[in-house]
């Protein structure tokens, strides 16, 4: 039986001890650097650096795989990377602080601005996928893992359904941006 996205809000409460555990280390983590980044005299050079780093190990799950001499040899601005996986991590960086500058600009997510990340991730302005026949296979054995929604009206539901879920605080009680 194939997996089916459920809407949100899940039926179930996802605040377990576990989670709250790893939700206090990290919160801790979090104010630690963020008083490490005050003493450096430009703090950009950090969150650079950070967002590079993480769009690095991201990447390395697709498979794009890239050394950190390639990646600091490269210039965003200029357009000039060492090689093509390069060139997509720093796509990625760019596209994170991106969704990151908007989201504390504007307080909320949109699917314009979700699409805006993905028209800076893949440099193009394709949109949320409107064509069938996308599947997740093992590479080794050619099993399908996962069938993601086939229509463009799904996609738009469930994009519509997390928009709304991230910005409307009577259906989703956390804090927001």
């Amino acid at each position: 039986m194939a997996y089916q996205i459920p809407l949100l809000p899940l039926g179930f409460d996802l605040e377990t001890k576990a989670v709250m555990k790893k939700t206090a280390a990290a919160r801790s983590a979090l104010a630690e650097m963020k008083g490490a980044a005050l003493s450096i005299p430009n703090e950009s050079i950090l969150i650079n650096t950070l967002s590079l780093q993480e769009a690095k190990d991201s990447s390395a799950i697709e498979n794009i795989i890239t050394t950190h001499d390639e990646l600091y040899q490269g210039d965003y601005l200029k357009k000039e990377f060492k090689s093509i996986a390069s060139k997509e991590v720093h796509n990625y960086a760019a596209a994170l602080r991106w969704g990151f500058e908007t989201v504390r600009e504007k307080g909320f997510v949109s699917n314009n601005h979700i699409i805006q990340v993905q028209a800076t991730l893949e440099e193009n302005d394709a949109g949320f996928r409107k064509v069938p026949g996308t599947e997740l296979k093992n590479e080794q054995t050619g099993e399908i893992v996962y069938t993601p929604p086939q229509s463009h009206k799904e996609v738009l539901d469930f994009m519509n359904n997390l928009e709304q879920f991230i910005n409307d605080n009577t259906i989703c009680d956390w804090t927001h941006w």
